[in-house]
């Protein structure tokens, strides 16, 4: 799909690389643990190791998991603001490079996410609230993960970026 507006740069050929990356480190990968956890689960059980700090220790990985989301967001952004290409006539190649060069940091800060649910169900045995963290770097990703809309703006501010003069310097 070529964009009008953006000169018929590819946003597809663009979003496709950081987004199937995206997908593997944040949708099969922890799919795959919490299959692992199911089956521990389901087969062997898990006891409560840990006894009755199970409870606080949920809540203070959920407010670690809701600072690293956060931080993932911006850090998002910040990384997305930046130049990623030298000239006009390396653009898309440049930008494709670009940008699954600044997701890919972000994608594994997300992924971490489900770790907090891995962790938790190995020290308390609670399949439930494993889930709940899994479910969680589901939706972050869900938010960070490029789209066409998400793709035109980034090629516009780093036309911007060329035509003030600020390139990406690959020191």
């Amino acid at each position: 799909m070529h964009d009008e507006e953006n000169n018929s740069y590819d946003l597809s050929q663009l979003i496709i690389r950081p987004l199937y990356f995206g997908l593997v480190v944040n949708i099969l990968i922890p799919a795959a643990g919490l299959l692992i956890c199911h089956y521990v689960d389901s087969n062997y059980g898990r006891g409560n190791v840990i006894g009755d700090l199970a409870n606080p220790l949920f809540f203070i990985f959920v407010a670690l998991a809701l600072l690293q989301a956060v931080f993932s967001l911006w850090w998002r952004t910040k990384r997305l603001r930046r130049p990623m290409v030298r000239t006009i006539e390396t653009f898309e190649q440049e930008m494709v490079t670009g940008l699954l060069r600044a997701c890919r940091p972000v994608f594994i800060v997300i992924a971490a996410l489900s770790a907090y649910g891995y962790l938790y169900f190995f020290l308390t045995g609670r399949f439930t609230e494993t889930v709940v963290f899994i479910f969680f770097s589901f939706i972050v990703f869900q938010l960070v993960r490029p789209r066409h809309g998400f793709a035109r703006k980034l090629v516009a501010r780093q036309k911007k970026l060329i035509e003030q003069g600020t390139t990406v310097d690959l020191r």
